[in-house]
């Protein structure tokens, strides 16, 4: 972690990236606000069953791992850059977390 990062870092974003980091889906699942949605490169999950389902074939349930996290745009919505590794994709990929209260609206990935 770079600094103050968890400054930066609005918690229910941190929430959903501790999450990951502890591979619990239930956890993943609850940062998000009742109608929040993934956005997976232009596929999107919307409702906890379907970011479930989708955290499962492609996220935690890949044992995801995500090192070298660093804020790249403030703000909200959030970007983070991170390298993601893990049984399924692995490379660079910005995530951006759009805040909604204490919960997240939504989770896009890009490259």
């Amino acid at each position: 972690m770079v600094g103050n990062m968890s400054q930066e870092i609005p918690a229910p974003v941190q929430r959903a990236l501790d999450a990951i980091d502890a591979l619990d889906n239930d956890a993943f699942v609850a940062a998000f606000a009742p109608d929040g949605y993934v956005n997976d490169w232009g596929r999107e999950f919307r409702g906890p069953d379907q970011i479930r389902a989708w955290s499962d074939n492609e996220l935690i349930g890949k044992q995801a791992t995500f090192t070298g996290t660093e804020v790249s745009t403030p703000g909200n919505p959030l970007t983070v850059l991170t390298q993601v590794g893990g049984n399924g994709f692995n490379g660079p990929s910005h995530f951006t977390f759009d805040v909604r209260g204490d919960r997240l609206a939504s989770m896009t990935i890009t490259a």
